[in-house]
């Protein structure tokens, strides 16, 4: 029997290649291996998202993307948050017993905090509470995360473990997945790659705007016929994401000859990109000619997702004594 994997992505605008290196290749990579549940977190989204309409397109958006990247829905089951209630059901009972204190020591409502978040609501501070429910109701062996959200799943095991303290042993204890491609990937600033800094190369836009993207790319000054470092230069690691051994190591060589200048290997990076992603683009046109098939995906993943979470909210029910 396979072991579970569980993910929630988030409808939050254009993929770059952060995005698809830290955590989308490595989603669609777990598929072959584990049985995985994949959602999109529509409902978290509400926390910031106040326009139906921006709303809605960027979830057909964010599964356009996953899809076109690979994602099977005959080996991986990918659902929209809000189209199973027993999340929203659990995240009900779950904040009866989580403690006011765990929550308050949540990253995301600290910061809202600090910074002085204009109106921060409720939703922001039981986020946490609902992303456990996310997470136990499917009884995942594995839950991928990055850094920053390694918390989330600290606060999911504190709350199982309540919960199987006060009542009876009903959820088991989720293990967080770290990606083996754990490095962060560099802007065209040389800062972490991120839509918040605006320093992104995005993965589906036109070719002239990849190129803008890519020239941007911040270097250092040294002189064209001087010896280059590719160890200090984002280009080349950004290219060596994408490229084969031997030809990492042919650029190598051309950085370490001199006579070879920050210009061409940004030329040889865009070619590089352009041709990775080009049967992924290609795919994503097809897949937006024909929304009623993303919609279909969308509605058997959530037909599976509601039997298998039905079956642990039943458990929780009778748990606690709410089944007569």
């Amino acid at each position: 029997m396979k072991k579970v994997v569980l993910s929630g992505i988030q409808s939050s605008g254009t993929p770059h290649i952060g995005n698809y290196l830290g955590a989308m290749k490595n989603c669609i990579d777990l598929q072959n291996e584990y049985e995985s549940y994949i959602f999109v977190a529509d409902l978290h989204s509400l926390t910031t998202v106040k326009d139906p309409k921006k709303l809605a397109q960027s979830i057909l958006d964010v599964v356009l993307d996953y899809l076109a990247l690979g994602l099977d829905p005959e080996k991986a089951t990918i659902f929209r948050q809000s189209d199973v209630p027993a999340h929203t059901e659990l995240a009900w009972i779950f904040n009866c017993i989580a403690p006011f204190g765990l929550l308050e020591r949540a990253h995301a409502w600290k910061d809202a905090v600090q910074k002085g978040h204009k109106d921060p609501t409720v939703g922001l501070f039981t986020y946490p509470v609902l992303m456990a429910a996310d997470i136990l109701l499917y009884q995942p062996d594995l839950v991928p995360v990055g850094k920053d959200q390694k918390q989330h799943i600290e606060i999911a095991r504190d709350i199982a473990n309540k919960f199987n303290h006060l009542y009876t042993e009903t959820f088991k204890e989720p293990q967080e997945y770290t990606p083996k491609n754990g490095a962060t990937i560099p802007g065209t600033d040389g800062e972490k790659m991120s839509k918040s800094y605006n320093n992104t190369i995005d993965i589906f836009t036109d070719e002239a705007t990849l190129k803008k993207q890519v020239m941007s790319i911040k270097t250092d000054s040294t002189p064209f016929e001087d010896p280059k470092n590719p160890e200090t230069c984002h280009v080349f690691k950004i290219y060596s994401y994408f490229a084969s051994r031997e030809e990492i190591q042919v650029l190598t060589k051309k950085y370490k000859k001199g006579g070879f200048g920050y210009g061409d290997a940004k030329k040889i990076l865009l070619q590089k990109l352009l041709d990775y992603f080009a049967p992924f683009r290609q795919k994503r046109i097809e897949l937006a000619g024909d929304l009623g098939y993303v919609k279909e995906v969308l509605r058997k993943g959530a037909e599976k997702a509601r039997m298998t979470s039905n079956k642990t909210l039943a458990n929780v029910k009778k748990a606690i004594g709410l089944t007569l």
